[in-house]
């Protein structure tokens, strides 16, 4: 896959990709904007990758979570917004400031069609950030066993789109293909959160003990800040597509608030998975 994957990305390279610097915004609006993007993409528009921010803290379901895993009382208690992703898996709680989110989003003729091929392909520049930050992460070798299903950090390990440091879980990454774009967003743990993690899902059958043990984070492993984690993958991200500094036309910001405001910040959208657009 080496060779193929140099051609690939040189292939990416030549390409119009735009970079968007870390934003915050809340968890609809995050979910809104890479659909958005992925319309861009596939209608023959600029592709891109962008890092963001949580605000408020959010926690973003897997497509086919069973809303009755979440504490509906604690989020609202605590201000964390909730909000169903089209990717699937279990949940993951995005701190404001624990969590570093990104996205690359391209036209799905662009990337491998084998689903390893192309995990591995547009990992590269996240694995790159980890080495420059002082962090030694790589895609983990064996299937490790699952410890609470409703937590996506807490879940199977896989092979394919989970990346370790030192046995314990420091990224997880995850695919959608939405008109004919490809859609990876990932969730970089700069900081651990056990407590508010656990605290996000009903009934979780497990310990913080038990959560420090599977996870770990940036903080844990590098001195670093978290601007500077951020600019580092931004930087990572920006080199890997050749990509230009660049925003949100006015059209996509419209079009993302109004996806935001009628699915994903729905009831119909994130407690029952009925898309109301």
């Amino acid at each position: 896959m080496a060779d193929d994957s140099g051609s690939l990305r040189s292939s990416l390279a030549d390409k119009d990709w735009r970079f968007v610097s870390e934003e915050s915004r809340s968890g609809a609006m995050n979910m809104a904007l890479d659909e958005i993007a992925a319309e861009t993409a596939s209608t023959g528009g600029i592709r891109t990758v962008r890092v963001y921010q949580w605000d408020p803290s959010c926690l973003s379901l897997g497509y086919r979570q069973d809303p009755e895993s979440v504490d509906w009382e604690y989020c609202e208690r605590e201000g964390i917004d909730v909000v169903r992703r089209q990717t699937g898996g279990g949940g993951i709680y995005h701190d404001s400031f624990g969590d570093i989110s990104y996205s690359i989003i391209a036209p799905a003729d662009d990337l491998p069609g084998d689903l390893m091929d192309c995990y591995g392909l547009l990992c590269e520049p996240i694995v790159e950030a980890f080495q420059r930050m002082g962090v030694f992460a790589e895609f983990a070798e064996d299937d490790l066993p699952a410890i609470h299903d409703p937590a996506c950090y807490l879940r199977a390990v896989h092979p394919a789109h989970d990346l370790l440091c030192g046995g314990r879980k420091i990224s997880g990454n995850a695919q959608y293909r939405q008109r004919d774009a490809v859609i990876q967003h990932g969730s970089i743990n700069f900081d651990l959160t056990e407590t508010r993690h656990l605290g996000v899902f009903s009934e979780p059958d497990t310990s913080p003990e038990e959560f420090t043990g599977r996870v770990t984070s940036v903080t844990d492993h590098a001195d670093v800040t978290r601007e500077a984690a951020v600019e580092t993958l931004e930087t990572c991200l920006a080199e890997w597509a050749d990509a230009e500094e660049g925003g949100w036309s006015d059209q996509e910001l419209d079009d993302a608030e109004l996806r935001a405001d009628r699915k994903y910040d729905s009831e119909y959208w994130n407690r029952h998975r009925d898309d109301p657009t």
